[in-house]
């Protein structure tokens, strides 16, 4: 089970139980809420019709005094209330007034006249002067046929108890309202749990995407890309991302140091050895002409060797650049600076080289960088072009980026060695020279990745090799 949706689950199932007890205890008091609500107001009523009752049976006509001809007339017409959605037509009280032995003198239903009540709740308590009230099941064994019984004492002028009222209700008559108010919770709390479940699902969604970035990131460093560390959204998981951040540049590090001294040791044995060579030859004090080809074996050697060693400062100082903000750099103009120094190097192995970039372009970049970039290219360049060979440069524009070629007509390169060429130390032989360092299209391809470049190196369609390198144009 993903980590997601068991977060979502559990947050889900907290809130779901939370709600339920919540829901439940709210529901749970509907219909008390109600009852107590009712049993108030019938209290009020039934002390009400307890003083007109005191002057009908003070009248003695009782049978037909106001209590008698109000219940005779209530129910003759709908009373057509509408109480939130619910209509009420009838009256639904029921009245029964008993003397002060509890024999039933008075029932606004007819059906108990004459009957003894003395020994129920609401009439027996309210003749001691006590609160009298009772809940009767007309079915005992159906809870929906209880009816509700509140009583009042009628009093005479003396105060003296002469007889009870009582009020009855059938609790049958509230379920319309206890219905409803137990359906809109219920609605209520289906809304609660859809909300928990949205915000759930939202919280779910934020953490699973930092983690997903996070993801990315991780795979990214393990397909041994350098990419930009995410910004992340808490403090938790930014710290967790930079944990990640640090522990890349640890092991890129380490890493970094192995290959380097695996490589440079492979790179100085061939020079180390030939000094080596040379010198102990030396030793044995041979001809002047054959000690003079070894010196300057050394010497040649001992070039190669400081060559190679700046190089490799050159090459770890670029690599170890971090991200910066970089100034405008006019491309142009520092093309035809490279051009500018090469140009006796040019013009002594007649070599026609043509230059098609003369607007000014501006991108964003490291001045000496580029500049050490484009020497670089154009030195491989040279270093493939045959005497009295031809080097073409041209630049365009292509979507917001702006892309440098470089062509000679040289040999070429060779089917293997175009996915290697940019690799340190790999170097192909030249036509009239050594093998070079191997470090120089290797720090092009920082340079690029610097500026958020791209550098390739194709054979040409006409022959030679061609240098391709894309930046991206600053926007004004």
């Amino acid at each position: 089970m993903r980590i997601g949706f068991r977060l979502l689950l559990g947050f889900f199932m907290i809130v779901a139980v939370a709600a339920y007890f919540v829901m439940n205890i709210f529901v749970q008091e509907v219909k008390p809420g109600v009852r107590r609500a009712t049993e108030g107001m019938m209290v009020d009523t039934a002390n009400l019709l307890a003083q007109i009752a005191e002057q009908d049976i003070r009248n003695r006509n009782l049978s037909k005094g106001h209590i008698a001809q109000a219940f005779l007339d209530i129910n003759r017409t709908p009373i057509g209330a509408q109480i939130d959605h619910i209509v009420k037509n009838r009256m639904e009280y029921r009245v029964y007034i008993t003397d002060s032995k509890g024999k039933v003198i008075f029932d606004s239903t007819g059906e108990a006249l004459g009957q003894d009540y003395s020994r129920w709740n609401d009439v027996y308590l309210t003749l001691r002067g006590a609160y009298g009230a009772r809940s009767t099941r007309l079915d005992p064994s159906d809870e929906s046929t209880s009816v509700m019984y509140v009583a009042a004492p009628i009093k005479s002028a003396d105060g003296k108890i002469i007889g009870a009222l009582t009020v009855s209700k059938p609790n049958q008559t509230m379920q319309p309202v206890i219905r409803r108010s137990e359906r809109r919770m219920e609605i209520a709390g289906g809304i609660l749990l859809a909300i928990a479940l949205v915000i759930g699902a939202g919280f779910v969604w934020w953490i699973n995407r930092s983690i997903s970035r996070l993801v990315r990131y991780a795979s990214e460093v393990a397909d041994g890309h350098a990419p930009t560390l995410p910004k992340m959204d808490s403090p938790e998981l930014s710290s967790l991302a930079h944990a990640l951040e640090s522990m890349r540049v640890k092991l890129e590090g380490k890493d970094y140091i192995e290959k380097y001294v695996h490589t440079l040791t492979h790179e100085l044995k061939s020079p180390l050895a030939a000094i080596r060579g040379a010198a102990e030859i030396l030793q044995e004090m041979p001809p002047k002409p054959v000690a003079q080809r070894f010196i300057s074996n050394i010497q040649q050697q001992n070039e190669r060797l400081q060559l190679l060693v700046d190089r490799m400062l050159q090459q770890a100082q670029v690599e170890s650049r971090v991200r910066q903000e970089l100034a405008p750099v006019d491309l142009a103009e520092v093309l035809h600076s490279v051009i500018a120094a090469k140009e006796a190097q040019i013009t002594h192995r007649r070599i026609q080289l043509t230059s098609q970039i003369d607007a000014p372009v501006s991108v964003g970049g490291d001045k000496l960088l580029l500049e050490q970039a484009f020497s670089n290219l154009l030195d491989n360049a040279l270093d493939f072009t045959p005497e009295g060979g031809k080097i073409a440069i041209s630049g365009e524009f292509i979507d917001k980026h702006y892309r440098i070629i470089v062509v000679d007509n040289g040999p070429g390169m060779p089917e293997y060695a175009l996915d290697k060429v940019f690799d340190r130390f790999y170097s192909l032989p030249r036509p009239d020279k050594e093998k070079s360092t191997g470090l120089g299209l290797s720090f092009v391809r920082e340079v690029a990745s610097i500026h958020q470049g791209t550098i390739r190196l194709v054979n040409g369609e006409q022959g030679g090799a061609k240098a391709i390198f894309i930046l991206p144009v600053k926007e004004k």
